[in-house]
C-alpha cells in the first residue's frame, strides 16, 4: 500500500491507519507535525525497523499504538506471550522513541520512562530462528467442547445437552426495587 499522498498534508496531526493489512513495507511521508499514529491491527513484524523509520519522519510523535501487530506481544492476543513480553517491548519502544506519552492506549509513566533510558536498547525481544536439523513439531490440537461429530465445518447439525442446574431466583437481586403494586 502506497501512502505517497499523504507527503501532501504537511500539516497533519494525527493519522489513523488501522486494519490497512499494513506490512513491514510501511513507508511514511517526512509528517513533522503528526501526533497522533495508530496502526492497529496490520501486520508488521519488525518492531525495530518500524521504530527507526518513525523516529527519523514523525519527530513530534507522542500518542502511538500497535494493537494487533505481531510486532506488539500482546498476551490477549497471542497465548504465547505474557505480561513481561509485553513490558520488554514498551520499553524497548520507549528507547527508540523518547517523546512518547502514550503507548498502546496507556499512558507512559515515569518508572517506566525510567527504565527505557536504562535498559531499553536491551529489552528487544529476538526468537531464535528455527534450524533445519531440528524435530518437526507436530500440528498442534486445538481444544474444542464440542463433540466430534459437531467439529467438522460440512456438518451443521445441531448439538442438544442436558443442564442440571436450575435457576430459582431466590438469590437475585434483579427486582429488589421493584414494589408488588408496579407488577
Amino acid at each position: 500500500m502506497s501512502l505517497e499522498g499523504l507527503s501532501a498534508f504537511g500539516s497533519l496531526e494525527e493519522l489513523i491507519l488501522d486494519n490497512n493489512l499494513l506490512g513491514n513495507d510501511l513507508v511514511l511521508p517526512g509528517l513533522p507535525r503528526l501526533h497522533t499514529l495508530t496502526l492497529n491491527k496490520n501486520q508488521i513484524t519488525d518492531l525495530e525497523c518500524l521504530l527507526d523509520h518513525l523516529a527519523e519522519v514523525t519527530p513530534a510523535l507522542e500518542y502511538l499504538s500497535l494493537l494487533g501487530n505481531v510486532a506488539c506481544p500482546n498476551e490477549l492476543v497471542s497465548l504465547e506471550k505474557d505480561e513481561e513480553d509485553y513490558k520488554r517491548y514498551r520499553y524497548f519502544v520507549l528507547h527508540k522513541l523518547p517523546n512518547l506519552k502514550f503507548l498502546d492506549a496507556r499512558k507512559v509513566t515515569k518508572q517506566e520512562r525510567e527504565e527505557a533510558l536504562v535498559r531499553g536498547a536491551f529489552m528487544k525481544v529476538v526468537k531464535p530462528k528455527a534450524s533445519s536439523d531440528s524435530v518437526a513439531v507436530s500440528p498442534e490440537c486445538h481444544y474444542t467442547p464440542l463433540p466430534s461429530a459437531s467439529r467438522e465445518l460440512t456438518s451443521h447439525r445441531g448439538v442438544l445437552g442436558k443442564c442440571r442446574y436450575v435457576y430459582y431466583g431466590k438469590n437475585s437481586e434483579g427486582n429488589r426495587f421493584i414494589r408488588d403494586d408496579q407488577l
